[in-house]
């Protein structure tokens, strides 16, 4: 079980990458919008982390309030990044809020224990 866990890490992180990554490229090209990569990378982050949350450690999960806040954000960030993923241009804030929800998220991960 172990080695799930850990590739479901791996690929969590490799969403986490999409979507900053997606969103900073975004950012510094001027032009506001949701890429694939935001997309992908909030689909992955999310699927992934209902499938770290599960019991796959003997003893050692994290704390349920981590995980709510967790999938609170998750989709948060989601619903906002599927919903303007059509739009030509999305609003600064809007688009500064997902950047800002998804370094937040990543805080959580780190520093709540």
């Amino acid at each position: 079980m172990e080695a799930l866990r850990l590739v479901l890490l791996y690929v969590h992180l490799i969403g986490f990458a999409l979507l900053l990554g997606g969103a900073v490229a975004q950012y510094v090209s001027g032009r506001l919008r949701i890429n694939a990569a935001m997309l992908w990378g909030s689909v992955i982050q999310l699927l992934t982390g209902v499938g770290l949350s599960a019991p796959l450690r003997d003893g050692d999960e994290p704390a349920p309030a981590k995980l709510v806040t967790k999938l609170v954000l998750a989709l948060l960030i989601f619903v906002m990044v599927f919903f303007s993923r059509k739009r030509a241009q999305v609003a600064r804030g809007h688009f500064l809020a997902i950047i800002g929800l998804t370094l937040v998220t990543a805080a959580v991960a780190v520093f709540w224990r």
